[in-house]
């Protein structure tokens, strides 16, 4: 008998550390003992193991199995570390050769079949920036688990033909095993869903323009007006304007999505970005992220590098709202359990909608409001101050006009606006990569009154709003970053005063109107 060592991965959110699994096979009564703080999932992989490996003709011994995962005191969870024991048990019983450095990463079923788990793509990362190239997973996994540059990956569908290649004894595997298909997790178009176009957009000119600026410098948006004006249909058009996502970027995306379980990760890095929606009744760990043991990531990270959506934003519980203003100033969230932490990243657009008053008739023409002011007032404040300070443009949709049905047809596609989109990225990009920043949502304010600071003629109209209390520090900045994004609309270099002047009005456009 020897020590048996193999390597797998735990993730704590979208980090992963190397686990070493050390096995030994004592003189003592059968029993099978798995050390290092499992989670129950894996306290039952010891039965799985068992049936497993008889199934697969390579019974493990009948005397007392030790397993111990290294670090003991790191947490682990899920089913991934089957595979991992088991080759570790093997190991030590000498019915194979040494593992090396392979890392094993897969959950066994009773007939000895591999099968896949989530968050394989953060775990060979993490594999391979620790130094660990060759990783094994189930076949269901190998195409997601090959996307990360670098790795050496193997699939697998049973234990047996594993086995045989890390030399066990041909003789005495079931090799004539032949398990059914696996099931489809994804396709090759799973990440190109169709996308809902700007043309379909009847009038709206200064909504559609408010949009246009949003994506082209990553600005958050709100967007109130009556029911049936065409907020929602803006709002999920906006992902189109949005450019692919970088290899970065696409990567950190597929992340998420991987450990999420969500079937568009399995095949292909993710190059749009995404797009949540979530229902209003959604609470708190379902937008933010939590859960019992190790929190999950929720809606927020999963539109990372994409557009988190709030239909009906006054519907939503406050404090829900009011969680979102950490991750929209740092672009990550940290959430605290007490089985650990985790941090995930969290850099999306918010675009929220809102009805004007709760019967949602307060603007518009020949439409009689029933709700007394104070309703009104109580009804919106449910969107904290703090919370739509952080909203760069705010602004008041009014209901379709006829004349507008009747140009329907004539407006701009969603492929134009992108284009023009896409040169302001550019631009921004030329302009902000020494500073270490990708767009203009995110120059902070030292660098906008310093290296990109302004003349006071193109300002005065700011500095008078924040004397008179009407912006804020943080507006007064956020409407500097809606003038440079003007400004690279207009292919000018700096903005002047027009832009800062319609930056303004982006920004107080919804406040006005109520």
């Amino acid at each position: 008998m020897a020590l048996g060592r193999t390597y797998s991965v735990a993730l704590v959110g979208l980090n992963g550390y190397i686990v070493e699994v050390e096995a030994d096979i004592g003189q003592t009564l059968p029993a099978f003992v798995i050390l290092g703080l499992p989670d129950a999932a894996l306290n039952e992989a010891k039965e799985r193991i068992r049936s497993a490996a008889k199934n697969s003709g390579i019974p493990l011994s009948r005397r007392k199995i030790t397993a111990n995962l290294i670090p003991a005191s790191l947490p682990k969870r899920g089913s991934g570390f089957d595979l991992a024991v088991t080759m570790a048990v093997l190991r030590a019983a000498n019915d194979i050769r040494p593992t090396e450095r392979t890392v094993f990463i897969a959950e066994l079923g009773l007939d000895g079949r591999l099968r896949p788990v989530r968050g394989i793509l953060p775990a060979v990362m993490a594999a391979v920036q620790a130094g660990y190239s060759k990783v094994v997973v189930a076949q269901a996994n190998l195409a997601e688990a090959s996307l990360v540059p670098g790795a050496d990956v193997a699939g697998y569908r049973t234990l047996a033909r594993l086995a045989l290649d890390f030399g066990a004894d041909p003789q005495e595997l079931a090799l004539d095993f032949d398990p059914e298909d696996e099931a489809d997790h994804g396709d090759a178009s799973a990440g190109h869903m169709s996308v809902p176009d700007m043309a379909d957009v009847s009038g709206q000119g200064d909504a559609r323009r408010a949009l246009e600026v949003a994506a082209a410098g990553a600005h958050h948006l709100l967007l109130t007006g009556p029911p049936g004006a065409g907020k929602t249909m803006l709002a999920e058009r906006l992902p189109g304007l949005l450019p692919d996502l970088a290899d970065n970027e696409a990567m950190e995306v597929t992340a998420i999505h991987s450990l999420c379980g969500l079937p568009s990760s399995a095949v292909q890095l993710l190059r749009r970005p995404p797009f949540e929606n979530p229902h209003h009744s959604a609470t708190a760990a379902a937008i933010i992220g939590g859960g019992s043991g190790l929190p999950r990531p929720g809606a927020a990270s999963r539109a990372h590098r994409g557009v988190l959506f709030l239909d009906e934003a006054p519907e939503y519980e406050r404090r829900v709202l009011d969680a979102l203003r950490q991750p929209l100033e740092s672009g990550e969230l940290v959430i605290h359990r007490s089985a650990g932490t985790a941090a995930y990243p969290a850099r999306f657009q918010l675009v929220l909608a809102a009805n004007p008053c709760p019967c949602g008739k307060a603007s518009g023409k020949g439409l009689d409001c029933t709700c007394t002011p104070m309703m009104r007032r109580r009804y919106l404040a449910r969107m904290s101050g703090p919370l739509l300070d952080r909203v760069d443009i705010q602004l008041q949709v009014e209901r379709v006009s006829l004349a507008d049905f009747g140009q329907a047809g004539s407006e701009e596609d969603t492929a134009s606006v992108a284009l023009r989109v896409s040169d302001a990225r550019r631009r921004q990009t030329e302009r902000l990569m020494s500073l270490g920043l990708e767009t203009n949502s995110q120059v902070p304010g030292r660098i906008l009154r310093g290296e990109l600071r302004l003349p006071a003629t193109a300002t005065r109209i700011l500095d008078h709003s924040l004397e008179r209390g009407v912006l804020t520090a943080r507006g007064y900045d956020r409407v500097l970053r809606l003038a440079w994004t003007l400004a690279d609309l207009a292919q000018r270099e700096r903005p002047d005063t027009n832009d800062v002047g319609q930056a303004l009005s982006l920004r107080q456009a919804a406040s006005a109107a109520a």
